[in-house]
């Protein structure tokens, strides 16, 4: 989803409560705080010596423990109003991506992308997911999904392919 996608759809909504699911049936504590967004410029090389630009938005969510036990999450009117907030002060390129920043004792903090949401009842619920890494340079470096495929299977521990 890209940025513009996702101050539409919390427009849309403004009048639910926010909740982001991180795994399957695993909400993000009702004691979130969005306690940073960054606009971020990456420019990189592959492994196949090719170059890539593009921007992505970062929204970091954060559980207060101080707020451990809160009933209600936050508004989605109360989270455009801080992306509103923060494009005032550095504007937003709504073409990038967003991903949500997140992590807890029992979840890795990871860039997760926003995969889906759901409505229900008086919830907007963004449905998070963790994109595998991926070789952008298959052609150049030969790799095809049979190739992969076999490397894949023939690969088991001890058996001195990893």
């Amino acid at each position: 989803m890209n940025t513009s996608d996702f101050i539409t759809l919390l427009a849309e909504h403004q009048d639910k409560s926010l909740l982001f699911e991180y795994a399957p049936g695993m909400l993000v504590g009702t004691n979130y705080h969005i306690t940073e967004v960054k606009h971020i410029t990456v420019d990189a090389v592959d492994c196949g010596a090719g170059t890539d630009f593009w921007k992505e938005t970062i929204i970091q969510l954060w559980e207060s423990p101080g707020e451990l036990g809160k009933s209600d999450y936050m508004s989605t009117y109360k989270a455009l109003a801080i992306l509103r907030k923060v494009g005032k002060m550095k504007s937003y390129e709504m073409d990038a991506v967003v991903k949500i920043e997140y992590g807890n004792t029992m979840f890795h903090t990871a860039q997760l992308h926003i995969a889906d949401f759901e409505i229900k009842k008086d919830q907007l619920i963004l449905k998070l997911t963790v994109n595998p890494t991926d070789c952008k340079a298959k052609e150049v470096c030969g790799i095809t999904t049979e190739t992969h495929a076999e490397e894949a299977a023939s690969c088991a521990p001890g058996s001195g392919c990893c």
